[in-house]
């Protein structure tokens, strides 16, 4: 992987090299600040002043060719304007094609701009990032602040570019004019639906979306999912082969999350009714519930392992794990034994393949489709989330003496679709996919290949969470703690204060999840372009501990408004916290730790399994203080921890950009 530095010298224009960012010199100073302050030969204060300077001169370089340049390009359009009309007048067919092809030269002269535009923009965004990491000071939050909201900010002519989209629509009217000799096409502005299909015309918007984060919803979701690193718009180039990659195996790859997650959650309605049918207390459900949840904890690893070599073989173990598992749950009741039953479920959990889900997607889907990929990750995981506890089948539990098994049918039979004929791309060699976040490889100039390398355990990956990255992991495993707890005795809970029935507990709760595609569309096209992320990060614990703390039992009344209200409240705003938390983490997480075994994913998975493996065992173990105290008991830990992150989040605050 080329280094960022080597990568600017060699993609930048000859005639315009004195205008890029000097991104050379600015390394160099910035070791050697950190050599200064280390000797005390300059205090923090001086380094930050005389940083600042030299970048402000850096960026209004930048900004001042980039003005003279679109200057240029609109004195050479009003110029063809000008011939245009007179070309209207003699409607000669042959100089119209001349002209456009005119239009033409000006945009590819515009895609060299943009060019520079993203180049620069990854210096200025690469390099504060590598002074907050040299230097041990969060600069880059106090620079973008003070410079990016400025009334002459001429941060924003780099990375909002209204001067040269205002060049692309003058391009595209006049072209879209000019591809009927009459200049009968619709305007573009009347008509803002109508796509002008002009080669250079969709390199040009490809480009101007990719800088200006046009895709922001998709962008969001992506990271949500812990696929899309934060860097991946940074300019670098997609070496995904297209041909290696089969869309039919994108769809087997969602159809098994989707199938996985009804397989989770199918069994929550009625696992408290499962376990008193087999005389335990209804309580167990946290150990049914949580077993599932302890054998992923071991699965996560050796999946994520076994996905440097293959994607195949993983999903196919895991699809045999999960028929097993289901059987045994299944036939647990006809041998009267909870001991089968949890056996079941630690297979279920053992078949647990979602590193291999999100990993197959970031290595083997083709850049341009993988946002879209990442969002139908998101997507279908909450389908399966929503649809487990609607597919669940209360009659035929304990009144029927027969008990549903959890998707052992339907989850499985793919498997003859992976054998007849698409395995070959599950097949392809992970080691063939290569990294595309565009990391700068120039972190360490004595060892940059050692800089880079990804962690080889899971000690050597703890050595690099820094306290920023711990916290998010924090407030990661808070929200699946309160999300399990909320889930997991729902059943108990209602049937004990409300006396609801299991088809409206499993309603209740695919309600519940069917929140999750309307909450990351509001937020990832909304909300986020309003407010930073950790501003959303804050409000929403705060909203999770408002919800925690309505779900108290103040009184000896306990009413369904109040349940349902507060549940909606601590589910929507989780899944809220959710996407943010790991947006914030693919942000603020090491560039090792985005491949190899242990990864970021990995990480997080571990830290959400954890956390509701502790979750369910509170929940058991509260059993045995009554039905009665369950409820305050289990959502004491959940409001105590919620409370915890929100303060670790206020000590990293300003590190979270």
């Amino acid at each position: 992987m080329v280094n960022f530095g080597k990568r600017l010298m060699a993609d930048q224009l000859e005639e315009w090299k004195e205008y890029y960012i000097n991104y050379k010199m600015m390394k160099k100073k910035v070791k050697q600040y950190v050599q200064q302050t280390q000797n005390g030969g300059r205090n923090r204060e001086q380094v930050l002043k005389e940083f600042s300077r030299m970048l402000d001169d850096q960026i209004e370089k930048i900004v001042l060719f980039l003005l003279q340049q679109q200057g240029h390009l609109a004195s050479r359009i009003e110029k063809l304007g000008e011939e245009r009309a007179l070309l209207m007048e003699q409607a000669d067919a042959s100089q119209i094609s001349e002209l456009r092809e005119a239009y033409r030269e000006v945009g590819i002269d515009l895609m060299k701009l943009l060019r520079f535009v993203d180049m620069n923009a990854t210096g200025i965004r690469k390099i504060l990032k590598k002074f907050d990491k040299r230097f041990g000071y969060k600069f880059t939050d106090y620079y973008v602040s003070t410079r990016a909201n400025h009334p002459c900010s001429q941060l924003q002519q780099i990375f909002k570019q209204v001067g040269i989209v205002a060049v692309v629509g003058a391009l595209s009217r006049n072209l879209a004019f000019l591809q009927d000799h009459q200049g009968n096409f619709p305007s573009i502005y009347d008509h803002p639906s109508i796509t002008l299909k002009d080669p250079i015309i969709e390199q040009i918007n490809h480009s101007v979306q990719k800088l200006t984060h046009a895709t922001n919803l998709l962008q969001f979701i992506g990271q949500h999912a812990l696929i899309i690193p934060e860097d991946m718009h940074s300019g670098s180039e997609d070496l995904v082969d297209d041909q290696s990659y089969h869309f039919m195996s994108l769809l087997l790859n969602l159809a098994n999350t989707f199938l996985y997650m009804v397989n989770t959650y199918i069994i929550v309605p009625t696992a408290d009714d499962y376990s008193v049918s087999l005389g335990a207390a209804a309580t167990v459900c946290g150990v049914i519930i949580g077993s599932m949840a302890v054998a992923q904890v071991f699965s996560s690893v050796y999946f994520s392992a076994w996905s440097n070599k293959s994607y195949f073989r993983p999903l196919v173990f895991s699809s045999i794990m999960l028929f097993l598992g289901n059987l045994l749950y299944a036939l647990a009741y006809d041998v009267n034994s909870l001991t089968v039953l949890i056996v079941g479920r630690l297979l279920c959990g053992l078949g647990s393949a979602r590193a291999v889900n999100r990993r197959y997607i970031s290595d083997c889907v083709p850049l341009k489709t993988r946002l879209q990929a990442s969002a139908g990750f998101v997507s279908a995981s909450a389908l399966g989330m929503a649809c487990g506890p609607a597919l669940a089948e209360p009659d035929h539990i304990v009144r029927e003496n027969s008990v549903n098994t959890p998707s052992s049918d339907s989850g499985h039979r793919r498997n003859s679709n992976l054998e007849d004929g698409l395995a070959q791309p599950f097949l392809i060699d992970a080691k063939e996919s290569l990294d595309e976040n565009g990391e700068d490889n120039d972190e360490n100039e004595e060892d940059p290949e050692d800089s880079h390398k990804p962690a080889t355990s899971l000690a050597a990956a703890y050595r690099l969470l820094t306290p920023s990255v711990k916290v998010q992991l924090l407030i990661y495993f808070m929200l699946k703690f309160a999300m399990e707890i909320l889930l997991s005795e729902s059943s108990v809970v209602t049937t004990f204060y409300f006396n609801w029935s299991t088809s409206t507990v499993a309603m209740f709760l695919a309600v519940l999840g069917l929140t999750v595609l309307p909450v990351n569309v509001i937020v990832g096209s909304y909300v986020t372009n309003l407010f930073q992320d950790r501003q959303i990060l804050v409000a929403s614990e705060i909203m999770v501990l408002i919800g925690i703390a309505m779900s108290f039992r103040f009184t000896s009344h306990y009413s369904v408004p109040q349940y349902v209200s507060s549940a909606l409240i601590t589910f929507v705003f989780a899944e809220v916290l959710e996407g943010v938390n790991l947006s914030l983490l693919s942000r603020v997480m090491s560039s090792r730790l985005s491949r190899g075994t242990y990864n970021g994913g990995l990480l997080s998975t571990e830290a959400g399994t954890l956390a509701r493996v502790a979750a369910d065992m509170t929940i058991t173990a509260a059993g045995y203080l009554g039905q009665n105290s369950l409820l305050n008991v289990t959502l004491l830990p959940s409001f105590v921890i919620c409370v915890a992150s929100i303060v670790a989040t206020f000590c990293t605050y300003n590190s979270l950009y």
